[in-house]
């Protein structure tokens, strides 16, 4: 479904601070796959997400959806097609709006707006009902401001307006890392229920191997801007978080960087 072609990209390009952020990614994305992305700090995880989302134009290669060439597309126009969830809470949502109202613009993503009425009562119903879903008693809030909700309530939310209009493609920016462990885990299982109800092609960011190992078909190693390792199906349910350690060490003969990708 989604194809990158030789994607590389460079900060402060010939400059003295010059950095390859992404070297001649080749990357198949294929319609319902569950991607998990793991790598050190720096490794270009997050870079790899932000070309994805059209947040910046590639140095070389290109990007493709449904063989159509979109590497030119802008953020905005990608954005009618893409849902996404960043690491910190308060970027998702608008916390001086109502519940209701920030559901009310995730509803009218990829769609012309216009004045009218902002939120319309069979809307609220299912405003309602969606909220009723993630079990957090938010579906009796509406009308309260988003800034009022601690960040897992508002990443739980984040989470719903990014999916509520099925995107073609979800992006997840480590969405849990800002969280407590306990939250972390709550937010985790309503990724996974959503992702698996909604059946959508997503691609999660993860500092914890055991995360990228638990979820999803489909696991990528990034370091220093390319990919060393892409695993699936069964042979990623083989993995464990020593066969990571190894693999890394065999590609690059050095350890990992991060302690935390080690939590479980």
């Amino acid at each position: 479904m989604i194809l990158l072609e030789g994607y590389t990209k460079y900060f402060h390009k010939g400059s003295i601070n010059e950095v390859s952020a992404l070297k001649d990614i080749h990357l198949k994305i294929a319609q319902g796959d569950f991607i998990t992305v793991i790598g050190s700090n720096g490794a270009g995880k997050s870079t790899l997400l932000n070309g994805l989302a059209g947040c910046f134009l590639p140095d070389a290669g290109g990007m493709f959806l449904d063989n159509a060439d979109i590497t030119d597309w802008p953020e905005y126009r990608r954005a009618e097609f893409i849902g996404r969830v960043f690491q910190d809470p308060l970027l998702g949502t608008c916390a001086t709006l109502s519940i209701q109202q920030n559901m009310a613009l995730a509803h009218k993503r990829g769609h012309r707006r216009g004045l009218g009425i902002g939120v319309r009562s069979a809307q609220r119903n299912r405003f309602r009902e969606e909220l009723q879903k993630i079990g957090l008693g938010l579906e009796d809030r509406l009308g309260d401001k988003v800034g009022l909700l601690s960040g897992g309530q508002r990443q739980a939310l984040t989470m719903l307006m990014a999916t509520m209009v099925r995107p073609r493609l979800l992006l997840l920016d480590e969405h849990t890392a800002a969280l407590d462990p306990k939250t972390a885990r709550q937010i985790l299982d309503l990724t996974r229920h959503i992702v698996e109800d909604r059946h959508l092609t997503t691609l999660m960011v993860t500092h914890n191997m055991n995360q990228a190992l638990r979820f999803g078909n489909r696991l990528i190693m990034i370091h220093r801007g390319e990919i060393i390792l892409d695993v699936a199906g069964g042979e990623k349910a083989k993995l464990s978080v020593e066969d990571l350690m190894a693999r890394f060490y065999e590609v690059q003969g050095e350890a990992f960087s991060s302690d935390r990708m080690l939590l479980v």
